[in-house]
């Protein structure tokens, strides 16, 4: 099925070869990892006008655009906050290119537009968040973001007047804010690019109207760049909780509390603690998600004055499952909890007492938005393979939630069917796998099936709605969700399973999955196609070159894909406690095994391959999705194209312009469909 157009650029090769442990590895395009060199530029220039090419000559590509319209150009309201009796949030009209943050004051109130960036520049390149909001509602900051960088900037807004403050934080990474109660100013963690202090760990203290050379540090860490450090406050604001987190293995963090009003130094109450997720202020009193004891899951609460392990109190149990993440409201703690692969939101009180389960739709996945210690409302989202995403409000004087608001997609929910079943992975192992398509298709014939994971970093996967499953499901596709080890979702157990030198597991396990879809006569190889991002781009690019007689198309957005250079590159070093590094001997020999740029061979029949990237990617480096397409073009031995969908904005974030979008959506389902043979 693929397109005779005009044969794709070549690339030229130019070894370099270096000796790893007493092993020589040789490189043939270690040039393209120079992103901004004029070779490098010239051929991405090359690369793109070829994949242009190729895309926009798909039969049926107009009409998948028109759906793809349909799908998404919708209104929708996301990331809803309540300060005082204010209700902030993003806010997207139904054609607008970027969402604006909007604010209504009360139940009844009017939407008012507090920050649109459209009006700094109308392609939708810039984008806006909300970072936090002052306990009174009086000021807001909020990051202003490039394209898909990264990186932002902070700025200030005074809500009441309406005016833009002249502080602003510049470029760089944020990792904490908090306002002062008294409205003076700010607390901050934030990363400036070429500061000349070690910005990132340290807190500084900036009052309104000063300049930020004369900001005071007031707490810091060393410079071990596997430690890490974020912040919190407690409802009144005279007291911030720090979070030295080390993203080694075990993943460890020190929390020192830090009591404004005393003017003493910072003072650490526990040390070396497994948890990864921020802590929460109840009553003074700190509130922590962590495995103190064993590899489960439990919440206690700590009182500063008395921080000895025995004196913690447990307000959540021990869980085999994955707290996700959690909210501390009014006399209650709200829970997100992944077990067995299904997600749930579990109700305590502050003396750890179950009270309830809170009662969402069925089969789906509910999220903790979040909420405010002295707030009555929690605001929740729940999504589904059929349903999009809704936002519940839950009141502490009902223990109920209602409705908030509901993003309207024109989608025939009721024509779906789905079917959780578990199949054997290469070990024996259990791995549970979502069905998904429209009622009556799936056990008729084969159905063309695109199947995906994720696989890392005790990330869970659930049931969600998304515009690509829709559109290929309404087209007669199988779409397959398998939770392999890795993530979560049975516990830090299954995450170990798939982490380090057990990185096989995953791609073992995504790999059975086609198997068992393709054995019992649900898909055949010649109609799979295999989809996935960052570290997901890592998994369909090693089942790629593992397995490519399984599959026929390949799409991979934003990879990892050279695992012996990798850290080399951005932020990249950072994942070194979830896959290893190849500078530590006994690494280098595992990630070689599996690594999917070093594992193309020449002279195989590689699948159509849709390669995704672009420069603003300061998390998996896009030198990996430049050099695995020329790597595959000069192996590969069938006719299949190998194509690079290369953009200069295009970044890690998912912040892109509705435009933009739209576009990617439909190049990615048009080359999907038409490398398997549906029509459009």
């Amino acid at each position: 099925m693929s397109l005779v157009l005009s044969p794709p650029p070549t690339t030229p090769v130019e070894p370099v070869t270096e000796v790893l442990h007493g092993v020589p590895i040789t490189d043939p395009y270690r040039w393209l990892e120079d992103q901004n060199s004029p070779r490098t530029r010239k051929w991405l220039e090359e690369q793109t006008t070829y994949a242009r090419a190729y895309l926009g000559a798909i039969p049926g590509r107009e009409r998948i655009r028109n759906r793809v319209k349909e799908l998404i150009e919708v209104e929708s309201v996301t990331d809803p906050w309540k300060a005082a009796n204010r209700y902030f949030f993003l806010k997207r009209a139904a054609h607008q290119e970027q969402p604006a943050i909007v604010m209504r004051d009360g139940d009844s109130g009017a939407d008012v537009v507090l920050v649109d960036p459209t009006e700094r520049d109308a392609a939708g390149k810039v984008s806006v968040n909300i970072v936090n909001i002052s306990i009174d509602g009086q000021f807001l900051a909020y990051s202003v973001r490039f394209s898909g960088e990264d990186s932002c900037t902070i700025e200030f807004l005074n809500v009441d007047q309406r005016v833009t403050l002249q502080d602003q934080l510049p470029r760089g990474l944020p990792r904490g804010l908090v306002f002062a109660p008294e409205g003076g100013g700010f607390y901050y963690i934030h990363g400036l690019p070429g500061a000349r202090r070690p910005n990132l760990r340290a807190v500084y203290w900036h009052r309104f109207g000063t300049q930020f050379d004369t900001d005071t540090e007031i707490f810091s860490i060393d410079h071990d760049p596997k430690r890490h450090l974020y912040m919190c406050a407690s409802l009144d604001g005279l007291c911030l909780c720090y979070m030295v987190a080390s993203f080694q293995d075990p993943r460890t963090a020190d929390f020192y509390i830090h009591d404004l009003a005393s003017g003493n130094a910072a003072q650490r109450i526990v040390e070396g603690i497994e948890a990864v997720l921020l802590p929460q202020f109840a009553h003074k009193k700190l509130i922590i998600a962590a495995q103190p004891k064993s590899n489960v899951d439990r919440i206690v609460l700590i009182d500063p004055a008395n921080p000895q392990r025995e004196a913690w109190r447990e307000i959540v149990p021990a869980t085999k499952g994955c707290i996700r993440n959690f909210a501390v409201v009014d006399s209650w703690v709200l829970v997100e909890l992944i077990e067995n692969a299904f997600a749930r939101i579990d109700l305590f009180d502050l003396s750890g007492e179950f009270l309830d389960t809170l009662i969402f739709p069925s089969n789906g996945t509910p999220r903790i938005l979040g909420a405010r210690p002295g707030s009555e409302s929690v605001f929740c989202s729940f999504t589904s393979f059929s349903q999009p995403s809704t936002i519940f409000r839950w009141r502490t004087h009902t223990r109920k939630q209602e409705v908030w608001t509901a993003n309207h997609v024109p989608f025939d929910s009721e024509s779906l069917e789905v079917e959780r079943i578990e199949y054997d992975s290469k070990d024996g192992t259990r791995v549970p796998l979502f069905l998904v398509a429209q009622k009556g298709r799936r056990h008729s014939e084969p159905l063309p099936t695109f199947l995906t994971g994720y696989g890392g970093f005790g990330t869970s996967v659930t049931p969600q709605f998304t515009a690509y499953a829709a559109l290929l499901i309404e087209h007669g596709f199988l779409f397959a969700v398998a939770n392999l080890r890795g993530g979560s979702e049975f516990g830090k157990e299954w995450h170990l399973a798939g982490a380090g030198h057990n990185r096989q597991n995953v791609i073992d396990d995504f790999i059975a999955g086609a198997e068992w879809l393709v054995t019992r006569r649900l898909a055949d190889p010649s109609r799979i196609a295999i989809g996935g991002g960052s570290n997901a781009g890592l998994l369909v690019g090693a089942a790629l070159t593992q397995r490519p007689d399984l599959f026929r198309v390949v799409v991979c957005l934003g990879p990892l894909l050279d695992m012996l250079r990798y850290h080399h590159f951005d932020l990249a070093g950072l994942y070194a406690a979830e896959f290893g590094c190849a500078d530590e001997e006994a690494d280098f020999h595992v990630l070689r095994t599996y690594s999917p740029y070093h594992q193309v061979k020449d002279g195989v029949a590689y699948p159509s391959v849709m390669m995704i990237s672009g420069d603003a990617d300061t998390r998996c480096n896009p030198m990996h999705a430049r050099k695995m397409t020329a790597r595959l073009r000069a192996a590969t031995s069938s006719d299949n194209p190998i194509l690079l969908d290369y953009k200069s904005t295009w970044g890690h974030m998912p912040v892109q312009p509705l435009g933009t979008r739209i576009e990617a959506l439909t190049d990615k389902l048009a080359f999907i469909c038409h490398e398997l043979g549906v029509n459009a």
